[in-house]
């Protein structure tokens, strides 16, 4: 783990009611307690809870986040992590269905599309079909697209940025 500070926002975007204090606890030890949650019913998952908070640590933060809640199949979340000095930032995004997404993340917000993934996609070129769907794959166009819908349902809800100006 790297000694830089950076921040980023932990977004629950569905979550039974009793999973709601296992994930704050989670979030808690990985966040060494700077999390507070405000819970709201979810619109797109009726039955299900919605929450985020912002936070700031060291680089690597979002990766313990996104491990912490490994395995947890009945969660819909995306923990970002923003670049900082000489750390590539990230995200991470997990559904029921599909699993767990990672993504590097550029000072822009861009996905960053390693190298041999790029490779891999090109070896169809001969059936773009084939190599748009690697290169969908390669993006997380399948977990934006599931996710969509709850981001959007969240959408107005007030973010706690924690900035330290000075």
């Amino acid at each position: 783990m790297s000694g830089v500070i950076t921040r980023g926002v932990f977004f629950v975007h569905s979550a039974p009611r009793a999973l709601c204090p296992h994930v704050e606890w989670a979030a808690g030890s990985v966040l060494e307690g700077q999390t507070s949650f405000d819970w709201a019913a979810q619109p797109a998952a009726p039955g299900m809870y919605r929450a985020e908070t912002s936070w700031m640590g060291p680089a690597g933060t979002a990766a313990r986040l996104a491990s912490a809640l490994r395995g947890w199949t009945h969660l819909r979340y995306e923990v970002t992590e923003e670049p900082s000095r000489g750390v590539d930032g990230g995200r991470w995004s997990h559904t029921p269905e599909l699993g767990i997404f990672h993504t590097q993340v550029d000072a822009h917000g861009n996905n960053v599309i390693p190298e041999d993934r790029v490779r891999a996609a090109m070896e169809h070129v001969g059936d773009p079909s084939r190599m748009s769907r690697e290169l969908e794959l390669a993006l997380g166009q399948a977990w934006d697209d599931e996710l969509e819908p709850f981001r959007y349902a969240g959408a107005g809800v007030p973010v706690r940025w924690l900035h330290r100006v000075g």
